[in-house]
């Protein structure tokens, strides 16, 4: 999919900007964004990569108002680095995710851990920070990593969903941390919201999120068909998989379909559909 030409620093909705740090890529798409919400006394979620450019741009749509929360939806290395300095500059504290580190020797699909994050305080399921006009409330969303939360920004009528729902292709599920059920679950809690407007952290923000969640799902369970058919047909092999699978996808993303193949495969283990052996992976089911 072609990146989306973005402003670097964007006006989206009355007390909601966007600046977009300069790390495009097939993984990020146009960019990590980075929101600020408020006006005079503002939140900052997920200040996004250690670039001195995003920094400074950061920096300047601030201006002199006051930062009283920087809120990370989870620690990858394209989300979370910016926010000792921006703590240094503005004083705020650091806030949202536990801290994760995790060392995954599989090929490496998306960016890897903040080892450095450290946040101030770690917010639990339903638990808010407010300021003046805003109220940000934490949703544990579990799947593309352990520790990922979304935002609940009930002002905006508007969930900030990190990497959990994206504006432009499926998430990552990156086994060991990544889990495919957890994800699913995630998914399913969302159907229970009523959000009217899903705000990412890579690609536009989803003006139907229902639908679009209703078609994550589809997608996923779909493609846990084509793996369990592929099986049947007496593949045993992630790699040729997913050859088949996603023939027509840029190769540089057939490692990141590889990951998620994985945790398809680990899910059905864990259902006793599927065993792992020796040889690869066999059907329990046929």
């Amino acid at each position: 999919m072609e990146q989306e030409a973005q402003p670097r620093l964007e006006q989206i909705a009355p007390g909601v900007r966007r600046v977009l740090a300069p790390n495009p890529g097939p993984f990020t798409y146009s960019g990590t964004q980075t929101y600020i919400v408020g006006e005079r006394r503002l939140a900052v979620i997920d200040p996004g990569p250690d670039d001195p450019a995003h920094l400074d741009l950061l920096l300047r749509a601030i201006g002199d108002a006051r930062v009283e929360a920087i809120l990370i939806t989870h620690n990858h290395l394209d989300h979370s680095p910016a926010a000792p300095v921006l703590k240094a500059e503005s004083g705020a504290p650091v806030m949202g995710c536990a801290p994760l580190a995790l060392d995954d020797r599989g090929p490496r699909s998306d960016a890897g851990f903040d080892l450095d994050y450290a946040p101030d305080a770690v917010l639990g399921d339903g638990e808010s920070v407010a300021g003046e006009g805003w109220t940000l409330t934490a949703v544990t969303t579990p799947g593309h990593t352990s520790n990922h939360l979304c935002f609940a920004f009930p002002e905006g009528d508007a969930l900030f969903t990190g990497d959990h729902v994206m504006g432009w292709s499926t998430t990552v599920i990156s086994p060991p941390d990544g889990d495919m059920i957890a994800y699913m679950d995630s998914l399913q809690k969302l159907r229970t919201r009523r959000d009217h407007v899903y705000y990412p952290t890579h690609g536009a923000p989803v003006t139907r999120p229902a639908q679009l969640v209703r078609g994550l799902v589809a997608h996923r369970r779909q493609r846990e068909r084509q793996i369990l058919d592929l099986m049947r047909e007496g593949m045993t092999d992630i790699a040729a998989m997913v050859g088949r699978m996603y023939a027509s996808i840029d190769p540089r993303l057939h490692p990141a379909a590889g990951r998620s193949v994985l945790a398809h495969l680990i899910a059905l283990e864990r259902e006793g559909r599927v065993r792992q052996e020796a040889e690869g992976w066999i059907r329990l089911d046929r």
